[in-house]
């Protein structure tokens, strides 16, 4: 079944409760308005995520987002100015926090290849099959036509794994675990399968399924050689 990311992925209202006006008669008052604000603007994200993947980012209309959400269209621009700042949000939400993990892992206490393998297996169980990768697949199909989405994809996803691979790439390097140095050179290629599975997911599944997680296995030995057994 399909995984959909939830609205407990916004940013929770209930943070601004303890703010100043917390200590004053109004702070009810102003909480309760702050969470009803949260919700319209959860439900307006939700619904455009639901829009996009149904429709495509170009064909995606705000009214039907509106419609969607249960709100008015006048609301949606007191939280977003335009169609493309509300698919960004979307990608903040959704798939930046994926990737942030990657970015925030301390150096491997084991072998570089266990950790690369626990990740990148992680990514997979997330994104593959999931709405996140509805998302991925909808920016590899509509980027050329939107080239301010694909850059701002660039900047907050693929830029920031592409670092944090080649950090890794260098470490494994530098312990003797990699041979190939030219890897360093061209990061892409270690999450490739990722993006294969991707795409392979919305076009050939029902043709040929993809076993991602073995395919990510072979494609790990192929770089660190193959795990030996005792």
């Amino acid at each position: 079944m399909t995984k959909k990311p939830t609205k407990a992925a916004l940013p929770s209202a209930a943070s601004h409760a303890n703010g100043p006006e917390a200590a004053g008669p109004d702070a009810a008052p102003a909480s309760n308005r702050a969470a009803r604000a949260a919700e319209r603007r959860a439900a307006i994200v939700e619904a455009a995520m639901d829009e996009f993947i149904a429709r495509g980012f170009a064909a995606t209309r705000l009214d039907d987002i509106a419609k969607r959400a249960g709100v008015a269209k006048g609301t949606i621009y007191l939280h977003f100015k335009d169609k493309e700042s509300m698919f960004e949000e979307l990608v903040r939400i959704v798939i930046v926090p994926v990737v942030a993990r990657l970015t925030t892992l301390p150096p491997p206490a084991g072998s570089v290849r266990d950790l690369i393998e626990a990740f990148a297996g992680n990514f997979l169980k997330e994104v593959i099959g999931t709405r996140r990768g509805d998302l991925v697949r909808l920016i590899v199909a509509e980027g050329p036509r939107f080239p301010s989405v694909a850059d701002f994809y660039y900047r907050e996803v693929v830029s920031r794994g592409i670092a944090a691979m080649r950090a890794l790439i260098e470490l494994g390097i530098a312990r003797g675990e990699i041979r190939e140095k030219d890897l360093a050179r061209y990061p892409q290629i270690l999450v490739a399968p990722a993006m294969i599975a991707v795409i392979w997911q919305s076009l050939f599944a029902r043709h040929a399924p993809l076993d991602a997680q073995e395919m990510l296995r072979v494609h790990l030995d192929l770089i660190f050689g193959e795990r030996r057994t005792t």
